[in-house]
């Protein structure tokens, strides 16, 4: 991944990415995490949808995970290499629209992950992400103890 595909920030912003770029930096942070961390982005990201709306994603790949995946939905690591940037970048857009904690809890797999951390497109998102759940909170009058 170079700096050219790094989303392009809005102005005024302080330099942050938009809200709409919330989905493709989730892709290029799911093209760089490790294959456990690459599923549990997925089983976060495909918790709050129900399989009508994972048929309508990508060609409904997320929906056949969801089959396979059983009762306990843990999704298995060989089901991982059918999965594209694209694909992810697809789910988040649909999630981001459906549950905005979705897509913040997300927040709290960048932060415990060492790997993650070593990437500066993780450190964005997680940024991001931290600012707009302040920013909700702040708004619903909620305080972060």
């Amino acid at each position: 991944m170079n700096e050219d595909s790094l989303p392009a920030t809005a102005p005024g912003m302080g330099g942050e990415p938009p809200e709409h770029a919330i989905p493709d930096l989730i892709g290029q942070v799911y093209e760089v995490a490790a294959p456990t961390e690459r599923g549990r982005m997925l089983e976060l990201l495909m918790r709050p949808l129900g399989v009508l709306s994972l048929v309508a994603i990508a060609h409904g790949i997320f929906a056949a995970i969801r089959f396979r995946s059983g009762r306990e939905f843990h999704i298995q690591l060989d089901e991982l290499g059918r999965v594209q940037a694209g694909d992810v970048v697809a789910l988040a857009q649909h999630v981001q629209q459906v549950s905005v904690e979705a897509i913040d809890s997300l927040a709290q797999l960048l932060a415990s992950s060492p790997q993650l951390a070593a990437s500066a497109t993780a450190a964005l998102l997680l940024a991001t992400l931290v600012k707009r759940i302040r920013a909700r909170m702040a708004h619903s009058g909620t305080r972060d103890d």
